[in-house]
C-alpha cells in the first residue's frame, strides 16, 4: 500500500501540472512549453538528485555508471520527447482530460508489458505475471470506458461548446496525436529499465533506496529536453514567437516564469514519487508499477477536467459514463494486493 500511496501523490502532480498554464498570459505554446520543460527535465533533476543521494556523491555516481547505460537511458529518453512533446498537443488539441486519457492508455498498456517481453519474462508461468496482465486489462477497460465518454461528449456539445471548454478543439488530430505520444511516451519506461546500472551504482554509495533512481532521471530527461528544444525553438522562429520572451512587460515574464516552472515542478514529481513508490512494491510485480502510475493519472486528471469544467454542457450519461471508467482504473490499482 506504501508503495501505492507513493506513486498515486506522484500521479497527483502530473494529473495537475498543466493547470498552471491557464495563467501563463500572451505567450505562445512552444514558448511555454520549452520553459516547462527547463524546469521540469534539466533544473529538477538535478536539484533533487544532489539533495537525495549522499553528500558529494552526485558526480561520482555518474562517473562510475557504465557509458552504455547512459547513452542508452539518454537515448530513450529522446523517443520519449517525442512523445512528451506531443504530448502537449495532444492536450491541446481534446483537453486533459480526453487528452490524458488516450496517451497515457497507451503508455500504460506498452510500457508495463513490453519491457517484461523484451526481458523474456513468461507473464503466463507466474501468479505475478498473470496479476499484472489482468491489471493492466482492468486498466484499459476503464480507459476504454473513458475514451467512450469523450465520444459521447463530441457527439452532445456544438462545435461552439467545444472550442468553449477547450480554445483549439480538433478530435481527428488530437487522436492521430495521442497515438503517436502514447507509443512513444512508453519509451519512459524503458528508460527506468535501462536504467538499472546506474541505480545500482547510486546503492552502492549508500543511497536509500527510495532515491536510487533519481540520477537515472537526469539522463532520460536530458533526452526528451533535446528533443523538446529543438522542436520548440523550431516553431519559434518558424512563428515568429521567439519575441515572447523579450516583448512583454517585467511582471508579465515573472508571472509566465513562475507558473511554467510550478508546471514543471508538478510535471517532475511523478516521476520523483514513482521512483520512491517502485521501490516498495514487491519485485515480482514491478511491472505493474507503471500501470499504476498511468491509471492514477488518468484518473486524477479527468476529475481535473470536471472541475475546470470541460465536460460543461454533456449529459448526465457521459458524466456518469466518465466517473465509472475513472472507479475502474483506481480498482485495477489493487490488483497488486493479490501477490
Amino acid at each position: 500500500m506504501i508503495g501505492i500511496l507513493l506513486i498515486t501523490i506522484g500521479s497527483l502532480g502530473a494529473a495537475s501540472f498543466y493547470v498552471p498554464f491557464k495563467k501563463v498570459k500572451v505567450w505562445a505554446w512552444e514558448s511555454y512549453w520549452i520553459t516547462q520543460g527547463l524546469a521540469a527535465w534539466i533544473i529538477c533533476p538535478w536539484v533533487f538528485a544532489l539533495f537525495t543521494v549522499p553528500s558529494g556523491s552526485l558526480m561520482q555516481i555518474i562517473h562510475d555508471a557504465p557509458s552504455s547505460a547512459k547513452w542508452l537511458t539518454m537515448m530513450f529518453g529522446a523517443l520519449w520527447g517525442v512523445g512528451g512533446l506531443t504530448f502537449g498537443l495532444s492536450i491541446r488539441y481534446m483537453g486533459i482530460a480526453l487528452g490524458q486519457s488516450l496517451v497515457l492508455g497507451l503508455t500504460a498498456a506498452l510500457g508495463t508489458l513490453i519491457p517484461s517481453i523484451v526481458a523474456g519474462e513468461n507473464l503466463f508461468a507466474s501468479r505475478a505475471g498473470i496479476l499484472t496482465m489482468v491489471g493492466v486489462a482492468i486498466a484499459l477497460a476503464g480507459i476504454t470506458i473513458i475514451g467512450y465518454a469523450g465520444v459521447l461528449k463530441n457527439q452532445s456539445l456544438t462545435e461552439e461548446e467545444r472550442k468553449a471548454a477547450v480554445k483549439d478543439f480538433a478530435l481527428k488530430k488530437g487522436i492521430l496525436i495521442a497515438i503517436l505520444s502514447g507509443i512513444m511516451s512508453a519509451c519512459f519506461a524503458y528508460g527506468f529499465q535501462s536504467g538499472k546500472p546506474i541505480d545500482e551504482v547510486a546503492a552502492q554509495y549508500g543511497t536509500n533506496e527510495l532515491f536510487v533512481s533519481n540520477p537515472t532521471l537526469i539522463f532520460i530527461l536530458l533526452g526528451g529536453f533535446i528533443t523538446n528544444v529543438i522542436y520548440c525553438v523550431w516553431l519559434n522562429i518558424k512563428n515568429g514567437s521567439y519575441k515572447d520572451y523579450t516583448s512583454v512587460s517585467g511582471g508579465v515574464f515573472l508571472n509566465n516564469v513562475a507558473f511554467t516552472f510550478l508546471a514543471g515542478l508538478l510535471w517532475f514529481l511523478q516521476f520523483h514519487f514513482y521512483g520512491m513508490g517502485k521501490s516498495q512494491i514487491p519485485a515480482q510485480m514491478e511491472a505493474f508499477s507503471w500501470s499504476i502510475l498511468m491509471a492514477m493519472n488518468i484518473a486524477l486528471s479527468n476529475i481535473w477536467g470536471l472541475i475546470l469544467k470541460e465536460w460543461k454542457g454533456v449529459s448526465k450519461k457521459t458524466v456518469v459514463v466518465l466517473i465509472i471508467g475513472i472507479i475502474i482504473l483506481i480498482l485495477s490499482t489493487f490488483v497488486i494486493n493479490l501477490t
